[in-house]
């Protein structure tokens, strides 16, 4: 993973606020990252983990909110997690055909670790997004992610974020190069306070005329470059972006946060086109919101004044677009079914050079 170039090793630096220690989702404490990844030939995929924080997810929920930018996609929990502003379990991404498969599996997780659910209390919503990485490289038809995987990928979760093509990244195109995972994070100062946002994006969109680097029509020199492989015509695709951030933000304040996800995507380039699934989920660890009813229903909660949310909407654009380059570049060149192929950014990386 190391001999491929971030973002920043590159010399170009998006937006003006500071990047956390990691420059990752993981500057957000408590958060942690676990990937599988499948792939042998016409397998291309893979499954994603994120654990939200370091408590138990169903007791000591967190409030969260969504934001669908473009509604093609087949995602599970959103409808709970919108109705009612929290989130209760970790998130799984993976590929559309196996959203079924994690769900399961995420619900196995929670029954093994939570036994109250369905006995004592009510049931868990588990949360599961994806990306249809079967468009180029995946057998996506063979159904090869097990619940084992899952299961996998939540255990071996942990600080470090690896980027590119693995995990549920493994058989994504994005700007028609290799796509996949991608983080950053920001840094916000507010007075004394500091607050840090992380975002995570499974990146599967855009087509490579409209790729842009911090501005730079980078996708067009990328396509004359590329004389023998005919660019795609039409956007399609998808992208799920994940925004964490321990700034004390309410589910209304997250919706808010989130819309400004889709400003961070579209800054890369991509138009949001009919057949793309294009999703923000975004949640905060400041404070937890518990299961059981306390004694006092009426706990006063911290939330940031709302002139206080500016520096945040411009570290969520900021981190999002980050994040999609970084995925850009460190994904490899990739072959998958039918022997359909994929270059990397990387290998174009003197275009991309600030």
């Amino acid at each position: 993973m190391d001999d491929r170039p971030r973002l920043r090793d590159l010399g170009v630096t998006i937006g003006t606020l500071p990047a956390g220690p990691g420059n990752a989702i993981t500057d957000v404490a408590g958060v942690a990252v676990g990937h599988v990844t499948l792939s042998d030939g016409a397998v291309q995929t893979g499954v994603t983990a994120v654990i939200p924080h370091a408590g138990h997810p169903f007791r000591d929920k967190l409030p969260a909110a969504v934001h669908v930018v473009n509604g093609f996609g087949k995602s599970a929990g959103l409808m709970q997690l919108a109705e009612l502003g929290t989130l209760e379990t970790p998130v799984v991404l993976t590929n559309t055909l196996s959203v079924g498969t994690a769900s399961t599996a995420l619900v196995r997780h929670m029954l093994e670790t939570t036994p109250e659910i369905g006995a004592s209390t009510g049931t868990v919503n588990p949360i599961v997004m994806e990306c249809n990485d079967g468009a180029w490289l995946n057998d996506i038809r063979g159904l090869h992610v097990g619940e084992e995987h899952v299961l996998r990928a939540l255990a071996e979760a942990g600080p470090a974020v690896e980027e590119g093509n693995l995990g549920a990244g493994t058989g994504m195109s994005c700007y028609g190069l290799a796509g996949g995972i991608g983080t950053a994070s920001r840094v916000v100062a507010r007075g004394p306070r500091r607050y840090a946002l992380g975002a995570l994006t499974l990146c599967n969109m855009g087509r490579m005329e409209d790729l842009r680097v911090d501005g730079r029509p980078v996708g067009r020199a990328v396509a004359e470059r590329i004389v023998a492989e005919k660019a795609e015509a039409r956007e399609q695709g998808s992208i799920i972006v994940l925004l964490a951030t321990d700034a004390p933000l309410d589910a209304r304040q997250l919706r808010r946060l989130a819309v400004r996800g889709g400003a961070g995507i579209g800054r890369t380039g991509t138009h949001f086109g009919s057949g793309s699934g294009d999703v923000v989920l975004a949640f905060a660890t400041a404070e937890t919101v518990p299961h059981a009813m306390p004694e006092d229903p009426e706990a006063t909660r911290r939330s940031l004044h709302e002139d206080a949310m500016d520096p945040l909407f411009r570290a969520a654009i900021e981190a999002v677009e980050e994040a999609i380059l970084n995925a850009l570049l460190a994904a490899r060149p990739t072959r998958g079914k039918q022997g359909r192929r994929r270059r990397s950014l990387a290998e174009f990386a003197e275009l991309v050079r600030g």
